[in-house]
């Protein structure tokens, strides 16, 4: 009681006199407190917002006066993306190190999470001014990277490809997210490409999960937005700022899934000019207070410089960085991951032209002749729909990222580069109810990856391989094309009756092609509901379960497994003279197969020897009939 009378009339040391005129509750004493905090922090989002906008605004600080609202707050790094601020002459530079210079400086954070009031307010939009001032350092990064050639970026020894020169870069470029971890190694690589899209068109699907998702299906296995920072200005993306999460895949079980949480920002640089840049941010979340999780790869700024062309085309300078985990991958795709061409830019680049060009095809009115004109224009969208439906489940089975509940099976009795998984499929109506089996491996071959493609999507050499071809040569009973290149495109085949009594088997398939690599995907599909679909129905009834390859250069400087004893193999130049290596494709071969329609009855050994005898007959297959089984 005495503390608190004395509290409630403070002495003036110096005169005897009262400190303060009238009773001053604590409660009062708590917002005074709590409203110099958060001046303080408006301050630092001025500052911030200032650097972000090119220019320099002023603090409300002074204007807002002693009962300053915690929405304020909200107003510089909220939804509406900085309106309404206007001037001020601090800025706050970005530190040498990002990670060890701002995050020592602010206090332990929360996780992102809805603000209330209070210091919860505060702590949000403490994160999120690291975030923004994290992104603007990766922007800044992104477009040095795009705009400096050499010494920056040296050709490959072959002309193809750019490299990044790591000493170069250390000595120009500060890290804005830390050291690497210790362990993890470097991929960077930087393409350049024209692409049939406007950069307005881009930077929408880039900003939106689920469009970003659609037109990369081979590259993201999955992806979400978890909380949305800024929106941007004037209802454009022009400084919308996410944190996104992200599931990135290469078509083999040899090569893990990267689980990336990471910010997307974007920035409009000149009339049609954009940029639009990621960043990891489990460094700052776990100097930020959150609970530390593993990762394996780490995403440093990375993304696409977009410029508009009179033409309607945009030139696209894409750049991807990351740092990795090299001792999950299989020795087997080690070249071709550190060459930057398994997640790297030319992989970006080429899917990005070849989906684009899908996109305009199907929007123009000219039907390519080699199309059946019986099919309407509703019936391709649907069964694009569909074939996009399988490839998308198709690289879910493959790779066993979240998409579907898939458990690993350590199954004693199956090859040691044979993944085998299993899960329940119930109440989904795209999909067969019961017990699915999804088997996998990839194995290297001594035959260029343009003559294995064309082999697999050939319908008259199907029986050379496909069990399902009845042992007969398939007839094309579509075709819906999806590209220039006569390889990207759906089909639609009917396998040979084996006698008169057994209706004729249809099968739809997919085939894409582009500078990155190929997929062949197909699925045996009922014949009543195909005609629903072709007809213009809703293909989300259509039951399916996917098979099909993938195909991928092995990478520069591998050249597959030696020769043995001296002896040659395919295309090999047959001297004897030691281990002579020769170039091929890396192929990963994926069966999805339901065991048993009941979704509550047990796998059994056998079904699982059955799957991988299946995928062990059918690379021996391929191998024989392109001769190259030695």
């Amino acid at each position: 009681m005495s503390i608190r009378d004395a509290m409630r009339n403070p002495m003036c040391s110096n005169c005897g006199g009262p400190a303060i005129i009238g009773d001053i509750s604590l409660e009062e004493q708590h917002l005074r407190i709590e409203n110099a905090r958060l001046k303080d922090e408006l301050d630092r989002v001025c500052a911030l917002a200032g650097k972000f906008l090119g220019r320099p605004i002023s603090s409300l600080a002074s204007s807002l006066g002693p009962p300053m609202p915690n929405s304020s707050l909200e107003l510089g790094v909220g939804s509406n993306g900085f309106a309404g601020l206007s001037t001020v002459a601090t800025t706050l530079p970005l530190g040498p190190d990002f990670v060890g210079g701002i995050s020592g400086a602010l206090p332990v954070l929360a996780q992102t999470r809805p603000a209330t009031t209070g210091v919860t307010g505060i702590g949000r939009s403490l994160e999120r001014s690291m975030f923004l001032e994290l992104a603007l350092a990766a922007m800044d990064e992104l477009v040095k990277m795009a705009q400096t050639d050499e010494p920056l970026w040296i050709r490959s020894f072959d002309g193809g490809r750019e490299i990044l020169n790591h000493e170069e870069y250390l000595r120009t470029i500060t890290p804005c997210i830390g050291m690497k971890p210790s362990g993890f190694v470097s991929e960077a690589s930087r393409e350049t490409g024209m692409v049939i899209i406007n950069s307005l068109a881009l930077v929408e699907t880039l900003m939106d999960s689920n469009r970003w998702a659609e037109m990369f299906p081979c590259v993201i296995a999955r992806t979400s937005t978890t909380d949305v920072i800024a929106n941007g200005m004037g209802g454009t993306r022009n400084g919308s700022l996410q944190l996104m999460h992200a599931e990135l895949q290469v078509l083999s079980p040899l090569v893990p899934v990267r689980e990336v949480n990471f910010l997307r920002f974007c920035k409009q640089h000149a009339e049609g000019v954009w940029a639009v840049v990621d960043v990891s941010v489990d460094t700052i979340r776990e100097t930020s207070g959150a609970p530390p999780t593993f990762v394996n790869c780490r995403r440093l700024p990375s993304g696409c410089v977009v410029q508009d062309m009179p033409n309607g085309y945009s030139k696209v300078t894409w750049i991807e960085h990351a740092e990795y985990d090299e001792s999950q991958t299989h020795q087997l795709y080690r070249p071709l991951i550190s060459s930057g061409m398994g997640f790297g830019a030319q992989r970006w680049i080429a899917t990005l032209q070849r989906q684009s060009e899908c996109l305009a095809i199907l929007m123009s009115s000219n039907v390519p002749s080699r199309d059946h004109t019986a099919i309407t224009a509703s019936g391709r969208r649907s069964m694009l729909k569909l074939a996009q439906r399988m490839t998308a489940n198709f690289c879910a089975g493959v790779c066993a990222s979240t998409v579907h509940k898939w458990n690993k099976l350590n199954a004693g009795n199956v090859d040691e580069d044979v993944r085998v998984m299993t899960r329940k499929s119930v109440d989904d109506p795209g999909e067969p109810p019961g017990i699915v089996l999804s088997a996998a491996t990839s194995v290297w071959l001594p035959v260029s990856p343009q003559r294995l493609f064309d082999f697999l999507r050939d319908e008259r050499l199907r029986s050379e391989w496909d069990i399902l071809s009845n042992g007969g040569p398939m007839q094309e009973m579509a075709h819906i094309a999806k590209g220039q290149d006569h390889g990207n495109c759906v089909s639609l085949l009917r396998a040979s009756a084996m006698n008169a009594n057994q209706s004729s088997m249809l099968i739809l398939q997919e085939t894409c092609i582009d500078a990155a690599g190929s997929l062949v995907v197909y699925a045996p599909v009922d014949i009543p509901a195909m005609h629903v679909v072709m007809n213009g129905g809703d293909s989300a009834y259509v039951a399916l379960l996917p098979s099909g390859f993938a195909i991928v250069p092995d990478g520069p400087g591998s050249r597959g497994p030696p020769t043995t004893n001296g002896g040659p193999t395919a295309n090999n130049n047959g001297n004897g003279g030691g281990p002579e290596r020769v170039s091929g494709s890396l192929l990963t071969v994926a069966f999805q197969i339901l065991v048993n329609s009941l979704p509550t009855a047990k796998l059994t050994v056998e079904s699982v020897e059955t799957v991988n005898n299946l995928i062990s007959c059918t690379v021996q297959k391929i191998k024989a009939a392109l001769q190259c089984e030695s």
